[in-house]
């Protein structure tokens, strides 16, 4: 069974960065795509930034677009998640999530998910 595990969110002041890690276990990922996601309280699921797994193609949300970057680790099994200049309208809960397909930034089109991670950004 896929288990997906994010860490490193926190409390960070506006302007300031933090690096997401998920770290996936349990299947084969070459074919996957990971993404993140995220949801603040009363709102809707967002794609933040996906990432394939084999050829490393990217995409990224218009609101982070610019300030993030999404990136892998085969060795690891491990994505990451660079966020900077960061702002209080980031303040969500952060998903990791994998997919069997291309990039997409519908949730629904994703299989596994982690629980979750606190990003809070203070202004």
């Amino acid at each position: 069974q896929v288990q997906l595990v994010e860490s490193g969110g926190g409390l960070v002041q506006a302007g300031g960065s933090l690096r997401l890690s998920c770290a996936a276990s349990g299947g084969t990922f070459n074919w996957f795509t990971m993404g993140w996601f995220r949801q603040a309280p009363g709102k809707e699921r967002e794609f933040v930034a996906a990432i394939r797994w084999i050829g490393g193609g990217t995409d990224y949300g218009d609101s982070v677009k610019g300030r993030c970057t999404i990136s892998r680790d085969n060795a690891k099994n491990t994505v990451y998640l660079q966020m900077n200049s960061l702002k209080p309208e980031d303040t969500a809960v952060y998903y990791c999530a994998a997919a069997f397909r291309k990039i997409t930034i519908n949730p629904a089109s994703y299989n596994y998910w982690g629980q979750g991670t606190q990003v809070t950004v203070s202004s």
